[in-house]
């Protein structure tokens, strides 16, 4: 999206491009987010189950 101009436009013909770096790091933060997401979804399922956190 141009935000100048308001429009929708093919940001590699305006020179706007995403270095290799920045999906990289957005893949391996959006990985990172899901792994915690799981571990607190196995935590409150061993806890309601009576059982121990795991990895204790």
């Amino acid at each position: 999206v141009d935000v100048v101009g308001g429009k929708t436009g093919n940001m590699y013909e305006k020179n706007v491009v995403e270095p290799l770096k920045v999906k990289i790091q957005a893949l391996k933060s959006a990985t990172e987010a899901v792994d915690m997401i799981l571990r607190i979804d196995d935590v409150i399922a061993s806890t309601k189950r009576g059982g121990s956190m795991p990895g204790m």
